[in-house]
Parts: structure tokens; C-alpha cells; sequence
């Protein structure tokens, strides 16, 4: 020997010489006299037991089998267990430890389902595992052994009554279930109804925030809409105002253009009336006046003849009566034929120019009468036979018409153009 060694799962037990009581060296070193001290182990390690107590009848006579599992160890800490597990256990091996164990553990078990109820032993293994832990510990701390757990494995029985408590059990739990689930699916109907409902009112609000906004946009739209189409109205309606104002100005200017080539025409026609009467003057009036001076001058002339010669024959007759009487007829039948003179001088005078004029408008209107023919581009006759045909049918017609030119001057203005001219003629 010498020092020796061991593990903190077991204990050195030193006697014989020199001690006066054996020592215990848990997880250690010791020095061993050889042949004078003795050295023995003992294990400290946990032993796990499985406690079987078969058909064991409870407190109410039904029986029924219990499966315990258990830790316990031998106590190295305490001095007194310690010395107490050596007296017993010495020496032995941990499997004949186990089974000093394992039967007080079962021992106890079955004391203590003796005690109680089937239901006590179903409903509160917490109870019941401490009863035997109590116990148990208690009986083997004695021996040295501390009991580290027990627990409750199995409970079981042949006549199937913990079955039957289990079924109604089982009922009870499925009632339960079922008014649960009924419960359940009640609040999360509920629930479900009242987040449906919150959901449709946030729908609601959310549809009528939208409704809203729609018709707000829908407002100003409208709103935009008849601005554009009032600006644009006003835009055409000022377009068109333009438009009519600039075509009456046109229409304006185009009148003005219109009165003022008319004007024209009319100063054109003042002029040419100025020409024609000065015209007239020149070759009619003139004449005319000419003549009527002429004519009084002769008038005049005659009176004064007249007068003298009635004069002197008042002289010679020498009567200053009667010569008054004759000179006073005289000078009266003088002033007759100068009026009568005169008055035809003026007929003459109108007569005269009014020929004149209408003989100088015929060629223009036989000129306008024949124009439509010199714009002829085909003409077409058809003669039965009877009467002129061809160009001289056409001079004809053109003839016709200006014969009877007199007739509607005379229609129109009294004067007979031959008459007019065989006086002019004659005198």
C-alpha cells in the first residue's frame, strides 16, 4: 500500500491500527499502512429504480398497479448517514444497494396506495409522490441513503376503472370541449362579426371619404370645366364678334368703295351733264339767244319805224288826235309782233334742243339696240318662206325699231322730231 486515491463519486473507508474509529475520505487521498490499516470503498454513485407495485387494492378495495421511478444515492456529506451506510452496505455491491432500495421504496409505495383513493392517486400524483418521497426518506435516511426524487410514472388497472374514470373524465373534457368550442366559435362569431362590422364601417367611412373626394373632384372639374368652357365661349363669341366686326368693315369699306365709285360716277355724269350743257349752250342756246337778239333788234327796228312812220303820219295828217290814236295802235301791233316773234323764238329755241339731243342719242341707241348682235357668236333663223331672210331680215328689225324712235319721243316729250325738222328747214 502506500497513499491511495479515489473519485468524488466514492468514499475511502481506513481502519485497523492506529484509528480508533474508521475514517471516511470522500473524493480524496489517504496514506494506508500496509498490513496494519485497512482500506474498502463504497460508491456514491446515484442509482435510478423503477418501482413496481402490481394490483395493489386502494383506500375503496380497487385494485389497481403503480410504476415509481426513483433516484437515491448513498450520502458522502454527512457523517452520521455516511458511517450509517457502511454498517449496512460495506462491502456490498451497488446492485445488492439498489435492491435493499427498491424494495423499501415499493414498501412504501404500496402503503401508501393502501391510504389513498384510486381518484386521489389519478387526480393529485403531486400528493401522492410526495407521500412516498416523505415516507421513503424518512425510513432510508436511517440507512444512509437520501432519496434525491420520486415520480409518479404509471397508473394502471385490469378492471378498467380508471378507464371508466377516464371516459367520464373524457366526457366532461369533451363537454367542456365542445361547450368551448361552441363558446369559442361563439366569441369568434362575435368577434368575427364585430370585425366584420368595424370592417364595413371602415369600408363605409373609406367608400364615403372616396363618395367625397369624387364628388369634390367631380365639383371642381366642373367648376374648371365651365371656366375653360366660358373662357372658350367667350373666346368664340369674340372670335365671331371680330369676325362680323371685320366683315362690316369690309362690307363697309366695299359700300364706301361702292358710294365712292358711285360718286364718281355721278361727278363722271355731272360732268358729262356740264359738257352736254355747255354743249348746248355752245350750239343751241347760243344760236338761239343770237337769233332772239336779232330778232327783238328787228322787232324793235320795225317799232321804231312804225313809230316814225306813224308820226309822220300824224304830222301829215295833222290832226294830233287821230295821230296819237294811230301812233298808240302802232306802237301796240308793234309790241304784239315783237311778243308773237318772241314766243316762237323761245318754242324754237325748246323744240330745237330738245331735237338736238334726241338726234344726237339715236345713233347711241341703235348702237345698244345692235350690240346684243356683235356678241353673237351663231345665230339660227328658220323662214317659212315668207318675207326677207338672212342679214338683211337682221338690218331690218334693227330698222323697224329705230323708226319708231320719233313716235315714242313724241309719246314722251310732244314734239314731232319731222315736224321740228322741216321748221328749222323752212326758216
Amino acid at each position: 500500500m502506500g497513499f491511495e486515491t479515489c473519485g468524488p463519486n466514492e468514499v475511502m473507508v481506513v481502519s485497523g491500527c492506529c484509528l480508533g474509529r474508521s475514517v471516511f475520505i470522500p473524493g480524496g487521498r489517504t496514506f494506508v499502512w500496509p498490513g496494519v490499516q485497512k482500506l474498502q470503498r463504497l460508491s456514491l454513485n446515484t442509482l435510478t429504480l423503477t418501482i413496481e407495485s402490481n394490483n395493489v387494492y386502494t383506500q375503496l378495495g380497487v385494485a389497481i398497479s403503480v410504476t415509481g421511478i426513483a433516484q437515491v444515492k448513498i450520502q458522502g456529506s454527512n457523517t452520521d448517514m455516511l458511517q450509517a451506510a457502511c454498517e449496512l452496505f460495506l462491502g456490498k455491491s451497488e446492485r445488492e444497494v439498489q435492491a435493499v432500495a427498491q424494495e423499501t421504496l415499493e414498501g412504501h409505495q404500496r402503503a401508501i396506495m393502501g391510504n389513498m383513493t384510486v381518484e386521489e392517486i389519478y387526480k393529485d400524483r403531486k400528493k401522492f409522490s410526495k407521500a412516498v418521497f416523505e415516507v421513503a426518506s424518512s425510513d432510508l435516511v436511517n440507512m444512509g441513503i437520501y432519496v434525491v426524487s420520486y415520480t409518479l410514472k404509471d397508473i394502471r388497472d385490469e378492471e378498467g376503472y380508471l378507464k371508466s374514470l377516464g371516459m367520464g373524465r373524457t366526457a366532461q373534457v369533451k363537454r367542456d370541449a365542445r361547450i368551448g368550442e361552441a363558446e369559442a366559435r361563439r366569441d369568434a362569431g362575435i368577434k368575427e362579426a364585430l370585425a366584420e362590422e368595424k370592417r364595413m364601417q371602415a369600408r363605409y367611412i373609406n367608400d364615403i371619404e372616396i363618395a367625397k373626394s369624387q364628388r369634390d373632384f367631380e365639383l371642381k372639374k366642373a367648376e374648371y370645366d365651365m371656366e375653360v368652357q366660358t373662357t372658350k365661349a367667350q373666346a368664340d363669341l369674340a372670335y365671331d364678334l371680330q369676325a362680323a366686326k371685320t366683315k362690316q368693315r369690309i362690307r363697309e369699306e366695299s359700300m364706301q368703295v361702292t358710294v365712292i365709285e358711285r360718286a364718281q360716277q355721278i361727278q363722271v355724269q355731272e360732268q358729262e351733264i356740264v359738257r352736254r350743257e355747255r354743249e348746248l349752250d355752245s350750239q343751241v342756246r347760243k344760236p338761239a339767244e343770237a337769233e332772239k337778239f336779232r330778232l327783238e333788234k328787228l322787232a324793235e327796228a320795225n317799232k321804231q319805224r312804225v313809230v316814225m312812220e306813224a308820226e309822220a303820219d300824224a304830222e301829215a295828217i295833222q290832226v294830233k288826235g287821230e295821230a296819237e290814236a294811230f301812233a298808240i295802235e302802232a306802237k301796240a301791233h308793234a309790241e304784239a309782233e315783237q311778243m308773237a316773234k318772241k314766243a316762237d323764238a323761245w318754242k324754237d329755241y325748246q323744240d330745237a334742243a330738245m331735237v338736238d339731243m334726241v338726234l344726237e342719242t339715236l345713233p347711241k341707241v341703235a348702237a345698244e339696240i345692235a350690240q346684243p348682235l356683235t356678241n353673237t357668236k351663231k345665230i339660227t333663223m328658220v323662214s317659212s318662206g315668207k318675207g326677207d331672210v338672212g342679214a338683211h331680215k337682221l338690218t331690218s328689225e334693227v330698222m323697224s325699231i329705230m323708226e319708231k324712235l320719233p313716235s315714242v319721243v313724241e309719246n314722251l316729250t310732244g314734239i314731232n322730231i319731222a315736224k321740228s325738222m322741216k321748221l328749222q328747214q323752212a326758216k
